[in-house]
């Protein structure tokens, strides 16, 4: 099969490959750039584990083709960390709020919930339920999922994160 040229902007850095008319993104970005934060999950866009930022929106890159992405500016979970090195607000609130168990949902629902809140900077917990709910979590019941982005949202805006009553 007829390979095909492809450029894009990944993390900030400019990368070109080769690749078959057939390669999914998902497999672009972990086979040729080594890339393996994105993690593959279902292949059928049912879980979000594969979820990046696209050109400013999330997208499930099991089901876009990399000729697709031709062009295009993506975001992995390799770019969410502060320019120092240092946890981002996001990467903090997953970690301070216990918001993931095994692992394998976890930088999908980072990706996901940055552009949530690069659209809407003060979500209320109905706001991040729906907003995540293309991409599942089998382990944590999503509160603590919640909570994190709930930190998250808090700290990037200056505020401190106050846990609702339960």
């Amino acid at each position: 099969m007829a390979k095909i040229h492809v450029t894009m902007k990944v993390n900030g850095a400019e990368v070109e490959g080769l690749v078959e008319p057939r390669t999914l993104l998902v497999h672009f970005i972990r086979e040729n750039l080594q890339l393996t934060g994105t993690h593959i999950g279902c292949e059928t866009t049912h879980c979000g584990a594969c979820t990046v930022d696209l050109d400013g929106a999330s997208v499930k890159s099991c089901t876009v083709f990399a000729v697709q992405a031709n062009g295009a500016e993506i975001a992995t979970i390799e770019s969410m960390a502060n320019p120092d090195g240092t946890l981002s607000a996001l990467q903090e609130g997953f970690r301070m709020m216990h918001g993931l168990q095994c692992g394998y949902c976890t930088p999908g629902m980072i990706v996901r919930a940055h552009r949530l809140l690069k659209e809407n900077p003060d979500p209320d917990e109905e706001d991040i339920r729906f907003g995540i709910s293309g991409n599942l979590c089998r382990c944590t019941g999503y509160q603590n999922i919640v909570r994190a982005i709930q930190y998250a949202a808090a700290k990037i805006n200056g505020a401190q994160f106050k846990e609702a009553a339960e």
